[in-house]
């Protein structure tokens, strides 16, 4: 993700006279921006030492989220980078758009922020943090629908990776040109096709067959049952078949 933050011109996140993030209603959150500075939202960070093993473990993400609800603001920061790139590529694949996925993982994280003190841990960290994601794309989607927004994605802009998705997108480096320019072309189609599908059908087709999460945690995400969930998918995927046929690529091999 890149390290800058938009202008606010359109209501979305900035950053504070000390290069610090912000986001809309700030003036609601003061000194916030004190406490989530930029380069939290960057990969400039990497675990380091015996943390790398396990920097998404259960046990350290539990030991920083209750950290964090005391006030630590270097394990909300260690929240951010284990977080940030998923996050980013759920919004990117559900928006469409990378500049409103950016924004939006800010407003993630924001709210996360907010909210974190009243997380019980009845469910798992990140099926909360996904269920926050989701809810707000929903509420985004649904502005930029009324405003007749234009989703474009761009053949020269690189893929966003994490989770095993900058693996499958990015060509091979052993590819020839041509066939690393037939696979682009091919990933910018299903992009297209996807964002042409109901929202619910995206919804699931990312968190399934992109995001990788199990039956049993979209299920969680969602709060619908896994035989809804494997349904859906089912009807999700026939119909983007059909989309991707259209647009002249054969899946059915």
């Amino acid at each position: 993700m890149r390290g800058h933050i938009r202008g606010a011109e359109d209501g979305h996140s900035q950053t504070g006279p000390q290069g610090h993030l912000r986001g809309r209603g700030s003036e609601s959150r003061a000194g916030l921006e004190t406490l989530l500075p930029i380069h939290c939202l960057t990969k400039e960070e990497e675990p380091s030492g015996e943390d790398k093993g396990s920097w998404t473990s259960e046990e350290w993400e539990r030991r920083w989220v209750e950290s964090a609800q005391r006030g630590d603001t270097e394990s909300f920061e260690r929240i951010v980078i284990a977080y940030q790139q998923r996050i980013f590529n759920l919004a990117f694949r559900l928006l469409g758009d990378r500049e409103e996925a950016e924004d939006l993982t800010q407003e993630v994280f924001l709210n996360v922020y907010k909210h974190l003190p009243s997380f019980r841990g009845d469910a798992q960290f990140s099926t909360w943090i996904y269920q926050v994601t989701i809810n707000h794309c929903r509420n985004r989607f649904k502005y930029l629908k009324r405003r007749f927004h234009q989703t474009t994605e761009s053949l020269d802009d690189p893929m966003q990776g994490g989770e095993g998705e900058l693996e499958r997108e990015l060509p091979d480096e052993a590819d020839a040109p041509e066939d690393a320019l037939h696979r682009r072309q091919v990933q910018r189609l299903v992009h297209m096709a996807v964002q042409r599908l109901r929202p619910d059908y995206r919804e699931i087709i990312v968190l399934r067959d992109i995001q990788e999460l199990s039956y049993q945690e979209i299920s969680d995400v969602l709060g619908l049952p896994e035989g809804t969930i494997k349904s859906r998918l089912h009807r999700a995927r026939w119909e983007l078949k059909e989309l991707l046929e259209h647009l002249g690529i054969d899946r059915s091999g």
